[in-house]
């Protein structure tokens, strides 16, 4: 390869499938030849962080991700915007009325006779009328001449360039501003430099209202610098990003008061710190839903001055994360007073051995504004017994002196005060209360190989006993036994479930269902099959 068709450092390229980024373009000593230092973006891929026998050579962002390749006809450095366009959406005519076509669902197996393809083919290559365009993994490299792409497609409003090739924020803008009508934006699993050409940039993205970069190892900071072009931005996705710590979000957004971000996603990142985090949130006052699954948070902690709490936050994700206390949860309604969905699966407090099977019901108790937790919704039935569990159980686990219950239990005085104290004098709520533990009832769970058909099935050997209150929905009955025989995530869509009616017949209990248990007249003991589909 002549060295004028060598690449710049930082031009990205694609070798076997796999991207990366130049890092190095020279000799290494010891041997003959031009190599290539390249940083994939699958780290595994690498061999070391560009050091060859004790000499540096060049530098990885993500540790050992680096190698050296040769230059070859094999690498592909990427082709235009309206090349990759081109490429996907328009298909050469035939010239034939019946094509055989194969079905690409059947992995080949299945082959069909279509008429009229080409007419639609004909339509495709009409790219004016193209309104959502992806270009995901189509080596998407540089803009064209200026005019071409806006003659060509200008009615494009959403537009997947994730996995590609472009290397700066320029190119994009080169991109995004011959697309007027653009609002939706995916570049994930791209690596891009700053912009430089602001005046662009500020014109390219006016409209967008919605921006992916997971995998792209922009930081909290870059992404504040970026968000600033783009004063229509609603939601923004910077998951699988690295980011450990948001930091100078207030200084560099204060004075940008047009931000009108309602979403942030942060999943699978490496966040640590809860007020740290929200700090950092604080100057976005129109954000409402924030993702945060799959960080590291270990803890929530009060909020040392409420009346100025952080964030005002609707619905919050802290999945899979590493929460422990009881007392965050009493915590995260200080800091996010106005929440009204929370997701907490995966959390070791949720895992407890003692409290776990009654986590529903102790989250439900403890956050009064709460509507959905864990994808399933709150009924005001479940509310009440929730709350009648959770005063039960502090009468009974909690410390005996009532200063100290109050500053343990923040809700213990107006649970008292809605159904009643426990040591008060007996009453219709007290009465109510005292039997609430016999409204627990135990479903037995048995694993079954097939569907079961409407008839009945021998009784189950070895169940999985479920304990539940009757007010439970059918939603969250589906994640309690998806957790209790630990099903993954994948092949939770095909689990069903049978519920052993009283004539011995089966009855399916859909997953969209929205009764409560109650309607489906399950008692104590009551018997139910679940099938999981393996894939």
């Amino acid at each position: 390869m002549a060295s004028q068709q060598l690449p710049a450092v930082g031009t990205r390229l694609i070798h076997c499938g796999h991207l990366g980024t130049v890092r190095f373009v020279g000799h290494v000593d010891g041997t003959a030849g031009v190599w290539l230092g390249v940083e994939w973006d699958e780290p595994q891929r690498g061999r070391h962080d560009g050091v060859k026998n004790g000499k540096r050579y060049f530098s990885c962002v993500v540790p050992n991700a680096g190698s050296f390749i040769r230059p070859s006809s094999t690498i592909s450095y990427g082709h235009t915007f309206l090349d990759a366009l081109a490429s996907k959406y328009i298909d050469v005519p035939h010239g034939s009325g019946l094509e055989k076509v194969v079905l690409g669902s059947s992995n080949g197996a299945i082959e069909v006779e279509a008429v009229g393809l080409d007419r639609i083919r004909g339509k495709l290559a009409n790219l004016e009328r193209l309104r959502e365009a992806s270009l995901d993994g189509e080596g998407v490299a540089s803009a064209n001449p200026p005019g071409a792409i806006a003659k060509t497609c200008p009615g494009i409003r959403g537009l997947d360039l994730s996995k590609n090739l472009i290397i700066s924020w320029d190119i994009v803008s080169a991109i995004v501003c011959e697309l007027p009508n653009l609002q939706r934006l995916a570049l994930n699993q791209n690596r891009l430099c700053p912009p430089t050409e602001h005046d662009r940039a500020l014109a390219a993205f006016r409209n967008v209202y919605e921006l992916q970069l997971n995998t792209t190892l922009t930081t909290w900071d870059d992404m504040q610098h970026i968000i600033r072009y783009m004063p229509a931005l609603r939601t923004i996705e910077m998951g699988y990003n690295r980011i450990h710590t948001l930091s100078g979000g207030r200084d560099a957004i204060a004075s940008r008061s047009h931000l009108r971000l309602e979403e942030i996603n942060l999943d699978s990142n490496s966040l640590s710190s809860w007020p740290e985090t929200c700090e950092a949130l604080r100057p976005y006052t129109a954000l409402q839903r924030l993702v945060l699954t799959s960080n590291a948070i270990e803890s929530i902690g009060p909020l040392h001055d409420p009346s100025d709490p952080p964030v005002h936050l609707k619905h919050l994700s802290l999945s899979y994360n590493r929460l422990r206390s009881w007392r965050d949860i009493d915590h995260l309604s200080e800091w996010c007073p106005a929440i009204e969905s929370l997701t907490l699966t995966g959390n070791p407090l949720v895992e407890d051995a003692e409290l776990g099977r009654n986590a529903r019901a102790l989250a439900i108790a403890k956050i009064l504004t709460l509507r959905t937790l864990d994808a399933a919704s709150v009924s005001a039935k479940e509310r009440t017994d929730s709350e009648l569990f959770y005063l039960s159980w502090i009468n009974k686990n909690g410390p005996p002196n009532e200063d100290a219950r109050c500053r343990e239990h923040p809700r213990w005085s107006a649970l008292c005060e809605k159904y009643g104290r426990p040591d008060a004098a007996p009453s219709a709520s007290e009465q109510r209360q005292d039997t609430l533990s016999s409204r627990l009832i135990d479903v037995k769970l048995c694993r079954t190989d097939t569907p079961p058909s409407k008839k009945a099935m021998p009784p189950p050997s070895d169940p999985v006993v479920l304990r539940v209150l009757p007010s439970m929905n059918v939603r969250t009955l589906y994640l309690k036994v998806a957790k209790s025989f630990k099903v993954p995530k994948a092949a939770q869509a095909s689990m069903k479930l049978w519920l052993r009616m009283s004539d011995d017949h089966l009855a399916e209990i859909n997953r969209d269902d929205t009764h409560d248990l109650d309607w489906w007249g399950v008692e104590n003991d009551a018997e139910m099959f679940v099938f999981i589909e393996q894939t």
